[in-house]
């Protein structure tokens, strides 16, 4: 569940809270040999306004080989989901899926783990991996990674095909073994490519621990929205020292800290005033501000409308 509301906050940039959550589906499957993958489809909330994300993990254990693994988690939105589908919903069987009464929008996550014995069958041909895909592959890039990017086109396709095919039992396993390399060939494609891309500017990210720092101040962030915290308070909270947390924190997620946080703030705060109803006053103090005109100000700037504008709408 951590790693669902965890790549759909970051489709929706934004917090996305445990009880707003509604299941609609829920498939975990393994192929033998191949590949385990799980897709998770949840009613697409009226609030949500949520890009297309994609999120490719690279884990590597200097000491234990057994723990190596490659996850590649996926969020899309926009489709529709008939919740009479298993039993053949009489509208879907007529064609007549624009007026299917029995159809949502929806949200799916969808992941796939691989494993290194797996992985490595398509890396055997080169004695010495030079490519990061290569290294990737045989599992010989010494450090862990995560690499997040919008989805690219071809990528949607290949889920969007393993999200809506048809096949049933053995054939269902060749279908998903066929479309997981697919899906793995792009994403290592548009995530990847053929450089180095996960070397840092910041020397100190080069570590895991410091770069989980990092990743980990974003988390602490989420959690303070209604609650400011300090810089200096945040870079004790995960133990490293101001300069390198602000360096390293613009590098990873290509924002200021400050920029970040405003950014997040301010669309809570539409969510607060727009879904929710709640008034200017409510979400000030809601957000920790000590005075409704600098809320106001700090609106407008992230916006280009007044917190009164919003609720005229």
């Amino acid at each position: 569940m951590n790693n669902t509301v965890d790549i759909l906050s970051l489709s929706y940039k934004q917090p996305v809270m445990t009880e707003d959550l509604d299941l609609l589906q829920d498939i975990q499957r393994a192929v033998p040999g191949s590949v385990q993958y799980s897709i998770k489809r949840y009613r697409k909330q009226p609030q949500w306004n949520m890009e297309d994300t994609g999120v490719l993990q690279y884990h590597y254990e200097k000491n234990n080989k057994s723990e190596h693994y490659l996850e590649l988690r996926f969020c899309l939105n926009g489709n529709v989901y008939c919740r009479q589908k298993q039993t053949e919903c009489d509208f879907c069987k007529l064609n007549a899926s624009r007026g299917c009464v029995e159809k949502v929008e929806s949200v799916d996550v969808v992941s796939f783990s691989f494993s290194p014995t797996y992985l490595q069958q398509f890396a055997k041909a080169h004695k010495t991996p030079e490519s990061l895909s290569d290294k990737v592959l045989a599992f010989e890039h010494t450090s862990s990674f995560s690499k997040i990017l919008p989805l690219c086109g071809k990528t949607r396709m290949a889920i969007e095909a393993l999200l809506n095919h048809t096949y049933t039992d053995t054939l269902e396993n060749i279908f998903i073994n066929a479309q997981t390399q697919i899906l793995l060939l792009y994403s290592m494609d548009c995530m990847l490519g053929e450089k180095e891309e996960t070397s840092f500017t910041c020397k100190f990210l080069a570590n895991e621990a410091d770069r989980e720092k990092i990743i980990r101040s974003r988390e602490i962030l989420l959690q303070h929205i209604g609650d400011p915290i300090t810089i200096k308070a945040l870079s004790r909270k995960v133990a490293i020292n101001e300069c390198y947390l602000k360096k390293g924190f613009k590098e990873i997620f290509g924002t200021t800290i400050f920029d970040f946080y405003q950014g997040q703030r301010m669309e809570h705060a539409k969510y607060l005033l727009y879904d929710k109803g709640l008034s200017v006053t409510e979400v000030s103090l809601m957000l920790g501000y000590s005075s409704i005109s600098h809320f106001s100000t700090a609106f407008k700037k992230h916006t280009g409308i007044k917190p009164c504008e919003l609720l005229l709408r």
